[in-house]
């Protein structure tokens, strides 16, 4: 794992005016930077791996059209928030990239989780240069039993709907479960008892917003949005 200045750009290196998130040209800036980049991806009705945050284009379209349930070519010429930017298929960024930086892949949740797993591997049987994460323990499991040769993480966050849920998500058990390569956590996480937890693991900390917040010397991977970082 190759990752410069202990810094990872959120969703490329973007200011969501001139440069929309999880776009070419978010992560062309970062490949010119020479800077790892983290994308998110999800799988269209039609079985494209695009890249893309959000379940819906609300937030950066005003439409409410839902990503896992459109195919790509209806997808493909919308224009986001109002600039030339499209939705990308992640072939393209890997193509665009060819291993120059290191590419921190988030596998968003679906009901086809398996099928979008299987078909992301086969993107990236030409690559080398990635990592893969995600919220659902299911899918770092199946990633470390069926690639095993795949640095996978497990994203932890601070806050969930219940109790419940977030006993059983910071659990010992899940790690015991996944037995992820490494953990990425919310930064709110960093000052808990979880931290406990984690002995022996890369810890990536999300999402930092200024670069000050970071640490001279520790171990941990930040997880950051820039622009508008400046030190």
């Amino acid at each position: 794992m190759n990752i410069n200045n202990k810094i990872i750009a959120h969703r490329g290196i973007f200011n969501n005016k001139t440069i929309v998130e999880n776009t070419m040209e978010a992560f062309e800036k970062a490949i010119e930077k020479e800077i790892p980049f983290e994308l998110d991806v999800q799988l269209t009705k039609d079985d494209k791996i695009v890249v893309f945050h959000d379940d819906d284009l609300k937030r950066l379209t005003n439409k409410r059209i839902v990503i896992q349930d459109t195919n790509y070519d209806e997808l493909k010429d919308i224009k986001l928030l109002d600039t030339n930017a499209h939705i990308p298929l992640l072939k393209n960024v890997l193509k665009k990239n060819k291993d120059k930086v290191l590419i921190d892949i988030e596998i968003k949740n679906s009901k086809r989780w398996k099928t979008l797993v299987n078909k992301l591997m086969i993107e990236l049987k030409p690559y080398v240069n990635y990592i893969i994460k995600s919220f659902n323990p299911r899918i770092v499991r199946y990633i470390k039993k069926n690639y095993s040769w795949v640095n996978v993480g497990l994203l932890v966050q601070d806050n969930y709907p219940s109790k419940i849920k977030k006993q059983f998500n910071q659990s010992k058990a899940i790690i015991n479960y996944c037995n992820p390569d490494f953990i990425a956590i919310s930064k709110k996480l960093v000052k808990t008892d979880y931290m406990k937890k984690i002995k022996n693991k890369q810890v990536f900390i999300w999402t930092i917003n200024n670069l000050l917040e970071i640490p001279e010397k520790d171990s941990y991977i930040y997880i950051c949005n820039i622009p508008p970082l400046k030190k």
